[in-house]
């Protein structure tokens, strides 16, 4: 389903917000930071979770391993030249998250309970009208599966077998089936306890978890970039270059790799996709202008942050020339490379968090999608199919795990990008408005 129509739809769109807008989202970015400080925060305001508690989670669920085995199975794939179309897909993903998560507050909805919810199914109801409404099913169906656990689950149990169980003799390489079983297990407990408590917990924990993994992590990578200094300019000039000729590609084509890097972008980013409406649906606000800027700083700090310094990492180390498509092996190697034989522990350390992290929020994501299409009352049914899933995402391959992850994602975007482009005017309307007061607002100030 990742082909050219679906890039087209995904960057055309972006593009088409980006220039439509006349680049507000950029030029508001100073704003967005005052609103995620909590400047214009209005606890009486519909909504459950505060705008850095929305960013947060949404992030729980981006900044995860889609950042780390997600680079690594890119450049694997498609060579360095696949980072350069990250980039471009994280650009203007900002304004596709702008456009899409404030329509997520413009438009939402009320469930069968009567309570306020947020995403692009509700979204997609209320704007458009009835008459869409299977548009919104066909989203909420593919959001049952798409942010399933099973990658999460796959790459951290992945990650302890190949760095902690085999090399310590716990199991062997031919016999490791009931140590990923067990790992299932205790992931499967862990994640219980925070997801059965709803948005209000989960956005709680990931608050605190989001910041400190993003800093440990960016910090480790430095280290790596700092040892390998001088290979950094080689490596960035190879990237863009790269992703014209595709030279360096294991014997790849510049579509193929345009591909690539979009699908991992998408992945990692989740811009166009319509999952991060669903955490910033949930905003405490009545200015639906005010979550769209800070909805667009994910991609900023998911894509061009995080992707970025793994995939320096994995390219200035040298690592990526093995041709090991096994996701975190890579970035295992480029760590155990710079940092010695602790390298590979640290990287456990911050797997296990992006996991947890994102382990957290996709379960609402699943929950509410369930929800809207079986009725509020039964949306706490979905936990228990999405925890035991956790058990298949530990025994299974990693490229049955990608597969079924990648087709749902592009099923999800196809309604989230049409209700987008054909409710963009509303936006543009509500962004002038929005922005005039703000203006005037500040210069009064």
């Amino acid at each position: 389903m990742w082909g050219i129509p679906l890039v087209l739809l995904l960057c055309g769109g972006g593009l088409f917000f980006m220039i439509y807008s006349g680049f507000a989202p950029f030029r508001y970015f100073g704003h967005a930071l005052n609103i995620l400080q909590g400047k214009y925060d209005d606890p009486d305001d519909p909504g459950d979770i505060n705008h850095f508690q929305a960013l947060s989670s949404a992030l729980a669920a981006t900044v995860g391993l889609g950042n780390i085995s997600g680079v690594a199975v890119a450049i694997a794939m498609g060579g360095p030249g696949a980072v350069f179309w990250m980039w471009v897909s994280a650009f203007i993903g900002i304004a596709t998250k702008f456009f899409t998560c404030t329509l997520s507050i413009m438009y939402r909805g009320k469930d069968s309970e009567g309570n306020i919810q947020g995403g692009t199914m509700y979204m997609i109801r209320e704007g458009l009208g009835k008459k869409w409404k299977p548009l919104a099913g066909l989203f909420a169906l593919a959001g049952l599966f798409g942010p399933l656990p099973i990658f999460q689950a796959n790459q951290l149990t992945q990650a302890l077998r190949d760095i902690v169980y085999i090399p310590n003799g716990w199991v062997s390489e031919q016999a490791h089936f009931m140590g990923d079983l067990y790992t299932g297990i205790v992931i499967l407990l862990i994640v219980s306890l925070v997801i059965f408590g709803g948005i209000k917990r989960i956005g709680r924990v990931a608050s605190r978890m989001v910041p400190a993994m993003v800093v440990l992590y960016v910090t480790l990578v430095l280290i790596i970039l700092g040892v390998h200094y001088q290979e950094l300019p080689t490596y960035l000039y190879l990237i863009v270059t790269d992703a014209f000729t595709a030279q360096a590609a294991l014997g790849g084509a510049v579509g193929q790799i345009i591909i690539t890097g979009f699908k991992r972008a998408a992945f990692s980013n989740e811009a166009g996709i319509g999952t991060a409406t669903l955490a910033h649906g949930a905003a405490k606000t009545k200015e639906p202008i005010r979550e769209g800027l800070v909805a667009m700083l994910g991609p900023v700090i998911d894509t061009l942050l995080v992707c970025t310094m793994t995939a320096l990492a994995i390219l200035v180390t040298g690592v990526w020339r093995t041709g090991d498509e096994n996701g975190i092996a890579l970035t295992a190697s480029a760590f155990g490379e710079a940092l010695g034989p602790v390298g590979p522990y640290l990287l456990v350390l911050c797997v296990a968090v992006f996991a947890f992290s994102s382990l957290f929020t996709y379960s609402y994501y699943g929950t509410k999608c369930f929800g809207f299409l079986a009725g509020a009352e039964r949306q706490g049914w979905y936990n228990y199919f999405y925890v035991s899933s956790i058990i298949f995402g530990a025994v299974t391959s990693i490229s049955a795990v990608i597969n079924l992850i990648d087709g749902m994602y592009a099923v999800m975007a196809i309604p989230t990008m049409t209700a987008t482009l054909l409710m963009a005017p509303r936006v543009k309307r509500a962004a002038k408005d929005y922005f005039s007061r703000i203006d005037s607002f500040e210069v009064y100030d």
